[in-house]
């Protein structure tokens, strides 16, 4: 078998824009229009390249990401290497068993229950029915929804829906295996499940087309890494480096600015936070410090502003709360007048996810001031760290690379380690 699995030479996809919805046509009448159509062009204003010019290899067991803004082609290009569509020009030759995941639950029906529905997605997907029977009670399991599968999937939830079609749909053992944004369905927990469903497909040798805005888990999943920029392949290469470049190319002119509100108290007069890392927007790589930046005006003489933020993740919980005076040995005493003050979250130190600050002002000890729930929000993405060189992410939060040492040591010098007693 050829080592290349999917060759992709000057491919092309071409849109209609706004075209009239119409009956259908016999054979004669379509014949008929044909004819009176030769020699005409269609106008470049009712048409769109959604692709246009790609091209690339991909070997057999690789895992490559495809990422980019929206709008860019992704979705596209996935649906004409699964030959859902056709290309306008070029051509792309896939070679093996194909299995996309690109429009979930789009098989079921919703007055079947889950039970059925397993068996209906399960053979529109090309899967036999003894290969469902083995895999009827993984594919429940997977999705988590062991109590209603003998209930009708229109009384499922959303997540329950979307859980349960992605695991049929992950139940396939295809040579050449394409998702497209299915790792964003359900909770959290389903989410990390499915990442490391992903992660078991890349591990066997499979093929792996991935297309996503997680850039965590394309980070985490794929070496190679194809960027896709208004239908067009902007750059392609390892991983790390197109991700970051597609950082740098997404960032944004200055900093995020939020939490700007003018205070009716009469110590604090304003108060204004921005979040910066080094120019990027708050899609951040775990590489880079993360900058959070206060501006704030005293009316009067004050002993004890405190002003600071908490760190919360997306999921939920509380990391830290800081103070800018924390180092202070005596409460800090401040003049009228305008104040800046900046915090900087070490590199490598924040696990991949999402995260957001919660601006605070009180006097210490005396009241609150102000506070302004999850007033920024940001992204971390990981790239490198202390993990980089297994490729997987680490579970928790947070992720920082410690200091270490490590050295010989005479045996003789080992603790005694007591097993306890058996009586």
């Amino acid at each position: 078998m050829s080592q290349v699995a999917i060759r992709v030479e000057n491919l092309g996809k071409q849109f209609r824009i706004g075209g009239r919805v119409e009956r259908y046509q016999t054979l004669r009448e379509s014949l008929v229009r044909k004819l009176k159509g030769l020699g005409r062009r269609e106008s470049s204003e009712n048409t769109f390249w959604a692709l246009r010019g790609v091209s690339f290899t991909v070997d057999h067991g690789d895992v490559v990401g495809v990422i980019g803004n929206n709008g860019a082609g992704k979705s596209t290009l996935l649906k004409v290497l699964s030959q859902i569509s056709e290309p306008t020009e070029g051509y792309a030759d896939v070679h093996g068993r194909v299995s996309s995941l690109l429009e979930i639950g789009s098989g079921f029906h919703f007055e079947l229950s889950g039970r059925e529905n397993i068996y209906l997605n399960g053979a529109i997907l090309g899967m036999r029915r003894a290969e469902i029977d083995r895999k009827f009670d993984e594919i429940v399991a997977f999705a988590g929804v062991e109590k209603f599968i003998d209930t009708a999937v229109k009384h499922y939830s959303s997540g329950m829906y979307l859980r349960l079609a992605f695991s049929v749909a992950a139940s396939l053992e295809p040579e050449i295996l394409m998702v497209d944004e299915v790792l964003a369905v359900g909770d959290i927990a389903f989410q990390n499940k499915c990442l490391r469903k992903m992660g078991q497909v890349a591990g066997e040798g499979r093929t792996v087309i991935l297309v996503s805005h997680n850039l965590s888990a394309i980070s985490s999943l794929t070496k190679r890494c194809i960027l896709l920029k208004h239908g067009r392949v902007h750059a392609a290469g390892p991983t790390s480096e197109i991700v970051a470049m597609y950082l740098r190319d997404s960032a944004t002119e200055g900093s995020a600015v939020a939490g700007s509100r003018e205070i009716k108290d009469d110590t604090l007069g304003s108060l204004l936070c921005e979040l910066d890392s080094e120019g990027v927007n708050p899609t951040i790589p775990s590489t880079q410090p993360i900058k959070v930046r206060f501006w704030f005006t005293v009316k009067q003489a004050v002993t004890g502003l405190r002003v600071g933020f908490d760190l919360t993740s997306g999921a939920g919980p509380h990391l830290f709360r800081t103070y800018y005076d924390d180092l202070a040995e005596n409460p800090p005493e401040l003049q009228p007048g305008a104040y800046a003050a900046e915090c900087t979250i070490p590199p490598n130190w924040l696990n991949g996810g999402d995260y957001y600050i919660t601006l605070r002002a009180s006097i210490h000890g005396i009241r609150h001031i102000i506070v302004l729930e999850r007033a920024l929000g940001f992204q971390i993405v990981n790239l490198a760290g202390a993990n980089a060189q297994y490729g997987v992410e680490r579970p928790g939060l947070l992720n920082p690379t410690l200091d270490w040492k490590i050295e010989p040591t005479d045996p003789a010098t080992l603790p005694t380690i007591s097993t306890g007693s058996d009586a």
